[in-house]
């Protein structure tokens, strides 16, 4: 009777430690890959369950080619979040450059500059405006010590103000068609033009986060603002570098988008502020600074178009997808903290 009930306690014994390892062992994974892989893993299979056009070719290319404006969004609020900041003025820097690129285009077309011309000014024209944009932001917040939060909220009223003032919130039509037809749907061996752009900027924010000194910097100023100062960092003119790269790289994600659209449009870019941050939290970027990778700031943007792919196919209402986003982002940002806590309950 004793020898029985010793095995059984040793089977329960022997059972409770295999779970204790499987936990852990989930646990290590987690707090390594973070909360993508398992977001990635639920939403494909449910979508590949839910409609039988989800996983094919054509329709797998439509979300890599709407995934490049989101992307480059996400990439641009990394760089910032990184810092310890915050842009919320990412959504109207899209809405002017739009109405910038397009305003100057239409007009040196019309006063009879060639058409290629005219396009490379008013390119120049978009992407100058988003980093003027990051200038101001940069300044005041690095100068004056202003939040984040209040600037960036601040300069988006006034933008949106700008961007609706000019156009009358009217769409502005009339740019040389080979914009569109080269940098909205153009094709270089069989990839979108948007697509190579995309892939070209990712292979040169990889380098600049991992293999330059600004990079270090970018995360030594998020893991300790003032330990980063007494390091002899220049703190305020890295956070207003930060600022000016974010809006180049808006700027630019903002031409690609007009392109596709191709009018310039004072009411775009409004979802996408919080769908960059979205991308961040569930790609592993610490809202708090000095934390997150590449890699996962641009799967996780893939994977919010991924979702909302899948939400059309379903054909589930435009503000329910809005909820759903909102609450992906609230749960990214709860398992990040969760996971924080476990990384620095694993160092100790």
């Amino acid at each position: 009777m004793n020898s029985n009930h010793a095995e059984n306690v040793n089977e329960n014994l022997l059972e409770v430690g295999f779970m204790n390892k499987i936990i852990n062992l989930l646990k290590v994974v987690f707090v390594k890959a973070g909360v993508l892989p398992w977001f990635l893993i639920i939403a494909v299979i449910f979508l590949a369950i839910s409609t039988d056009t989800f996983l094919t070719e054509s329709n797998l290319s439509t979300v890599a080619r709407q995934s490049t404006y989101l992307v480059l969004a996400a990439m641009a609020q990394m760089v910032v979040l990184l810092t310890r900041g915050l842009d919320l003025s990412i959504g109207t820097m899209f809405a002017m450059s739009s109405v910038t690129t397009s305003m100057t285009m239409v007009a040196l077309s019309a006063s009879g500059m060639s058409p290629w011309l005219a396009i490379t000014m008013g390119c120049l024209a978009g992407i100058a405006t988003c980093m003027i944009i990051g200038v101001f932001n940069g300044s005041i917040i690095a100068i004056f010590d202003v939040p984040p939060f209040v600037m960036t909220l601040a300069t988006s009223s006034i933008v949106a103000g700008l961007a609706f003032y000019t156009t009358g919130g009217t769409p502005v039509y009339g740019m040389p068609g080979g914009f569109s037809d080269i940098f909205g749907y153009g094709k270089v061996f069989g990839f979108s033009v948007p697509v190579c752009i995309t892939i070209v900027f990712i292979i040169g924010m990889y380098f600049l986060i991992n293999w330059t000194r600004l990079g270090r910097y970018f995360y030594a100023i998020g893991g300790n603002p003032k330990a980063a100062a007494l390091s002899g960092i220049n703190t305020k003119r890295v956070i207003f570098i930060t600022y000016v790269l974010a809006g180049f790289i808006t700027g630019v994600a903002a031409l690609l988008l007009t392109a596709r659209l191709e009018s310039g449009e004072s009411n775009i870019g409004v979802e996408y502020p919080l769908m960059s941050i979205a991308a961040c939290a569930i790609g592993g970027v610490s809202i708090f600074g000095g934390i997150g990778r590449l890699s996962g700031v641009v799967l996780g943007a893939i994977f919010i178009i991924l979702v909302q792919n899948g939400m059309n196919l379903l054909q589930l209402n435009s503000y329910l997808q809005m909820v759903v986003i909102g609450i992906l982002l609230i749960l990214a940002v709860v398992a990040d903290n969760y996971r924080l806590k476990l990384l620095l309950t694993m160092n100790e």
